[in-house]
């Protein structure tokens, strides 16, 4: 039984707040799938990676190489050097231009980890500038032919 009470309105003030409860409800829905669905998109994949085919960057007049053996013995030029050395021996080679291109020629067998330590000395010694030569796959009659990527 309901008592309606003198000078009491009925209606009741109109409210112009929004309700941000399903806003919230539906963000942590949203976070929930992504923090489930993050680590499963950083999976490592293996692929074989294709071999270029783009044309090879000329060769200037007189490259810097440093040759990686598979014996993991470094080479500026002719003169071999040892992983510490190699900094000053491109000093020596490139007259102190930093801004000079040093290409890295290493053998098939050398690790990838062995061919990062030899481009991080370069780069700790300030030459930013390295290109990779490799063979070119793209002429079959004549046999592989060097390319130089950069």
């Amino acid at each position: 039984m309901a008592v309606k009470l003198a000078g009491a309105d009925d209606d009741l003030p109109a409210n112009a707040d929004i309700n941000i409860t399903p806003f919230i409800d539906v963000m942590l829905v949203l976070l929930i799938i992504f923090m489930v669905a993050a680590p499963l998109s950083t999976v490592d994949v293996p692929v074989e990676l294709p071999v270029s085919s783009a044309q090879a960057a000329p060769r200037p007049q007189e490259p810097v190489i440093v040759t990686v053996t598979k014996d993991l013995n470094i080479l500026v030029g002719e003169q071999e050097v040892t992983l510490s050395d190699m900094p000053m021996e491109l000093d020596i080679v490139t007259g102190i231009d930093r801004d000079s291109r040093i290409y890295i020629s290493a053998d098939r067998a050398v690790s990838y980890g062995d061919m990062m330590a030899v481009m991080n000395a370069m780069r700790g010694a300030g030459y930013l500038k390295i290109g990779l030569v490799g063979l070119a796959d793209d002429q079959p009659d004549k046999g592989p032919a060097q390319a130089v990527l950069e």
